[in-house]
């Protein structure tokens, strides 16, 4: 009996065919911020590159055509940055930009200093990201200056920009551990009147660089990022639109902290490809997209393009664990027997969203000890695809001879590894012989199992 209208599912939230949706309280939204406004930028190319491995020209050319993709024609993903160091970095840069496409945007990004600023005319850019290391810890330590003379070097390099009508990006190196009012506002208010002198928009880039951002409203900054992009909003006065977040992983929160940077404020947020990066990584860009539509309510992304990001990156020798968000082999696979006989009343129960019709990928299962007699019907019934009256039940008993020989196969060879699709082919044969005679000539090695 269909009785769905009458329960509570939050459909407007959990729409199965479509991602989650979050919803914001006005009480929580600021009267700088609307969400309409959030947008994704991309570091694969910089970030992503120097933290795990150095791209030939043909793998750029391919990671950034990906995103591309990625964006569907969109202006999701906004920009993309490179470095402009090496002679490659600077042939990739142009072969992608005689592509001529609007989005990725393609911006450099340099040190403060002027040589690093000649790279960007040269190439023929007009954006670039600037380094400007905002701690005390960098100032002091790392470049061995006090905050004046910092300053005033990075201002120098941001004002010769802006003179050349480049737009500058401000990369807050280590904002977590800067002090909000001695270090941050100043310089930032020092940035806007050049802004302001030369009528070209300067973005402030805050990057959690050791990734001790918490994304709790309630923790001061420099570490809790709500309280300290509200902090810079309002004794401030920038815009949400020229404020960006660039999170690392090293304590597990970096997409926390990505989502309350939107929520509080900052409109951009700066990831890479798979979360490849520095340490423990950066922000992963393909699950922050799945979080954009979730905002947005919009289609204007093409989400089912991240199994071939996946793909691509598998194909590059990156290793992604089982367990990955979105992207792991695991991610939609279940082996718990209590799932799978809840997926065979409703997939809804155990999914988050349908995979198949958001990404393009089915949900599969896995049979071990642990799947029960459900997952064994599953199988068959996904396998052969059986519906309705003709599907096979979990209290047949040929099911439960089926699962005794399981647990028999695990038990006596102290087995690890689930039973693979050849191996329970062989196993339903013998008690299902009249699916296998019409069957069993099937190529089983390539097949994937799910419930459509």
């Amino acid at each position: 009996m269909e009785v769905e209208d009458h329960i509570t599912l939050f459909k407007d939230i959990f729409p199965f065919n479509d991602v989650p949706r979050i919803i914001i309280n006005d009480s929580i939204n600021r009267k700088f911020f609307h969400l309409n406004e959030i947008f994704l930028t991309d570091t694969t190319l910089r970030d992503g590159q120097q933290g795990w491995r150095n791209f030939t020209i043909d793998e750029g050319i391919r990671i950034f055509l990906s995103l591309v993709e990625l964006n569907g024609g969109s202006n999701a993903i906004a920009s993309s940055e490179f470095f402009l160091y090496t002679e490659k970095d600077r042939k990739l840069v142009k072969e992608l930009r005689d592509y001529d496409f609007k989005y990725p945007k393609i911006i450099g990004w340099i040190r403060a200093s002027r040589n690093d600023l000649r790279l960007v005319i040269e190439n023929k850019l007009d954006e670039t990201v600037i380094l400007t290391s905002i701690s005390d810890y960098h100032i002091y330590y790392k470049l061995g200056l006090t905050r004046d003379l910092a300053f005033r070097k990075y201002l120098s390099i941001i004002e010769e920009a802006l003179k050349k009508g480049i737009t500058v990006r401000c990369a807050l190196e280590d904002a977590t551990r800067a002090d909000v009012h001695k270090n941050i506002v100043p310089f930032i208010k020092q940035v806007l009147k050049l802004s302001e002198k030369y009528k070209i928009p300067t973005k402030i880039k805050i990057a959690d660089t050791l990734g001790l951002g918490l994304p709790f409203p309630d923790v001061p900054p420099p570490r809790g990022i709500p309280a300290l992009i509200q902090t810079i909003i309002n004794e401030t006065g920038i815009e949400n639109k020229w404020i960006e977040f660039h999170g690392h992983n090293d304590l597990g929160l970096v997409i926390a902290n990505h989502l309350a940077a939107w929520i509080y404020g900052a409109a951009g947020s700066n990831c890479t490809l798979l979360g490849i990066g520095e340490r423990a990584g950066n922000c992963p860009l393909e699950i922050m997209l799945i979080h954009y539509a979730g905002i947005k309510k919009g289609n204007d992304v093409n989400l089912k393009a991240i199994s071939k990001i996946v793909e691509l990156f598998t194909s590059l020798g990156f290793k992604i664990p089982e367990f990955h968000p979105l992207i792991g082999e695991n991610a939609f696979r279940t082996k718990a027997g209590i799932h799978i006989d809840g997926l065979m009343k409703k997939p809804k129960i155990y999914l988050p969203f349908n995979p198949l019709t958001v990404l393009g990928v089915p949900y599969t299962i896995s049979i071990t000890p642990y799947s029960g007699r459900a997952a064994i019907a599953f199988w068959i019934n996904s396998y052969f695809n059986l519906r309705g009256g003709n599907a096979i039940s979990k209290d047949d008993m040929r099911i439960k001879s089926i699962y005794n020989e399981i647990l028999k196969i695990f038990e006596e060879n102290n087995r690890r590894t689930a039973l693979s699709n050849q191996e329970m082919l062989k196993l339903v044969s013998k008690y299902f012989p009249e699916l296998c005679s019409k069957y069993c000539n099937r190529k089983v090695g390539s097949s994937k199992i799910f419930w459509g």
